[in-house]
């Protein structure tokens, strides 16, 4: 991950960052200034004057704060006035939903026009800007990107935008910026910034049913998947399972970086410890632990989940 504080991504998190540092290296020298003349008073022989404190109290205590906090005002207006301005035409258009704990992503299959649903993971053209309309399904999240851009709240019943653009291709942390339970710390959504040609690539792919199982464990395990009812609440497109829209969706799970939203690094190994594990790994989450299974139907559910790139 980048350091998203040191190494801004995006033009509105440069302005941020600009205005961040502004702020603490002039807090740092009007701090270091006023310890030079307590120092000064304190080691000083010389008797005091009257007029001094009067003339003061009333430069530095009235005059000095009025001129720099009204001219930091006018300059940081100025300089974060780009922040809520409208995404140009063309922007693309991405939905993230909130969910204890995790992010729902839907794209729109420029082809076709259905949604591509995923989870935990946002994926933008480098150089591109992309509208994000962000809102939740239980209660208050807030989405916050800081290589990209400032935070915005998932709200229930309303849907709040984040404009994002990026300039510089990695993988950039969007943590769960709100409190909002017991697992508030491991929502993470991952943004992956993609060059132009690589992304549609991926978005294209995407678009794509669920991959055929190759081998016998593949194909044990998506009959596993089945007689499991992972489908009543878990989606895999060209499966048959219904959008049931209360967990994240599978079809193309094997392609994603991490499990858990952030939780787990992505392979078959941690797909096996999550589906066995889920409550040690997460827990509070929705999904129940699946420790009863014999150690083959994980491997041959670990197998199947990890070949649906």
């Amino acid at each position: 991950m980048n350091n998203p504080v040191l190494f801004p991504a995006g033009e509105a998190a440069e302005a941020i960052a600009v205005i961040g540092w502004a702020l603490l290296i002039g807090g740092a020298l009007i701090f270091a200034g006023v310890m030079a003349l307590l120092t000064r008073s304190l080691n000083s022989h010389e008797p005091p004057r009257r007029l001094r404190p009067a003339l003061w109290l009333i430069g530095g205590g009235v005059v000095f704060p009025a001129v720099v906090l009204s001219a930091l005002l006018g300059w940081s207006i100025a300089l974060s006035a780009r922040l809520g301005a409208p995404a140009p035409a063309g922007a693309l258009q991405v939905s993230v939903t909130g969910h204890m704990w995790w992010w729902q992503v839907r794209y729109r299959d420029p082809t076709s026009g259905a949604d591509i649903v995923l989870a935990n993971e946002l994926r933008l053209p480098l150089g591109r800007p992309v509208v994000v309309g962000v809102n939740s399904a239980d209660v208050i999240h807030s989405l916050w990107v800081p290589a990209l851009n400032g935070k915005v709240d998932a709200v229930p019943g309303r849907v709040n935008q984040l404009v994002l653009s990026a300039d510089k291709a990695g993988v950039y942390a969007g943590p769960c910026a709100e409190y909002c339970g017991q697992q508030h710390s491991r929502m993470h959504l991952q943004v992956v910034v993609l060059p132009p040609r690589e992304f549609e690539r991926w978005l294209a792919a995407q678009a794509q049913p669920a991959a055929t199982p190759q081998t016998e464990l593949q194909r044990r395990g998506r009959q596993a998947f089945v007689e499991q009812r992972c489908g009543a609440c878990h989606t895999v497109r060209g499966l048959g399972a219904a959008d049931a829209g209360v967990a994240p969706d599978l079809t193309h799970v094997g392609s994603r970086l991490s499990l858990g939203a952030g939780t787990l690094r992505n392979d078959p190994g941690a797909l096996v410890a999550w589906i066995s594990g889920v409550q040690r790994l997460k827990s509070g989450a929705h999904m129940p632990s699946f420790d009863t299974l014999d150690a083959p139907t994980l491997q041959a559910l670990g197998a199947y989940l990890a070949q649906l790139q």
